[in-house]
């Protein structure tokens, strides 16, 4: 725990660092930079701006230290205890305070900032829920209620406004409801730039071999940040994805844990629906797929979780 902590001081440490005074040596990074790039940036930020006295008790976290905090974090999403998901508020907090105040670091922080949301609702599902709104027609979603509860005083990403527009035909013309364009609210905060450290990309977080399959070039310029090609591809694959399961909840969940690892699981258990299977999943695609489905009730008043495929 101790070590813990004094990872994410020296990370606050960097922060305050940069916000001290603006940086003139070195430039930030352009967009697009890599992970790495980012890293060695905030190390340089540290070493040239931080004062002695906060050099003095901290040290900037190695790299190691940083790829052993995004293992732990994954494997935390990748399990299935909220109470282990739940311990990581503090370390996600402190680091998302410095890379705010990193210059350039911007396609990070959206993707950290979306953990936070389910390290947040992981310590919720650990205490007793409140009284429960009716239930609305259709299949239960497990935790459907908890992410309805947070989302609906939450004011929705400002660049919505450009692109629900602007994708909402691209999503049409796919052959898939106009309204799951705002899963880029949950995938990236609408950040057509947003990067993961495992190489998601773009406002529908496309990894580099799926977008491929996509029909998109990964290669500069990378099209998973185009906004309208990242959406024709993200439209293809939920359409398709739709066709396999014919269920809207088990297609969510299979663009976050892959169509191969649901298929398998409802085999395993001889199920039909997203419920029957959600202990069973990540923890990660369990909260996942209530949180796309209120953002969609929220911002557009539509339900995909229709009834259970027969």
């Amino acid at each position: 725990m101790k070590w813990r902590l004094l990872r994410s001081f020296a990370l606050v440490g960097a922060a305050w660092a940069v916000a001290a005074e603006p940086p003139k040596t070195p430039s930030a990074p352009p967009p697009g930079n890599s992970v790495d790039t980012l890293y060695q940036l905030g190390e340089e930020l540290f070493d040239a701006l931080a004062p002695e006295e906060v050099k003095e008790q901290f040290e900037f976290p190695d790299r190691a230290q940083w790829d052993a905090f995004v293992r732990r974090l994954q494997a935390a999403l990748e399990g299935d205890n909220p109470a282990a998901l739940a311990e990581f508020e503090p370390e996600v907090r402190a680091t998302l305070a410095a890379l705010r105040l990193v210059p350039g670091s911007e396609e990070y922080t959206d993707w950290l900032e979306e953990r936070l949301d389910y390290v947040e609702a992981a310590k919720e599902m650990s205490r007793p829920p409140p009284k429960p709104p009716p239930k609305p027609p259709g299949q239960f979603i497990p935790e459907y209620d908890l992410w309805l509860r947070r989302l609906q005083t939450r004011a929705s990403p400002a660049a919505a406004q450009k692109y629900v527009p602007l994708l909402q035909p691209v999503f049409a013309s796919g052959g898939v409801p106009k309204e799951l364009v705002w899963l880029a609210e949950v995938e990236s905060s609408f950040n057509p730039t947003a990067l993961s450290p495992s190489g998601a990309r773009g406002l529908f977080q496309l990894m580099p071999a799926t977008a491929r399959e996509l029909g998109l070039r990964t290669t500069l310029p990378d099209e998973r940040t185009d906004p309208a090609k990242s959406a024709q591809a993200a439209a293809r694959m939920l359409r398709g994805l739709h066709v396999k399961f014919r269920d809207w909840p088990l297609a969510i969940a299979a663009y976050n844990a892959g169509p191969g690892r649901v298929q398998r699981t409802l085999d395993k258990h001889h199920a039909r629906t997203f419920a029957e299977i959600a202990s069973a999943l990540p923890l990660e695609t369990r909260m996942y797929v209530p949180k796309v489905l209120a953002v969609l009730k929220v911002r557009t008043g539509v339900s995909l979780a229709g009834p259970a495929r027969p």
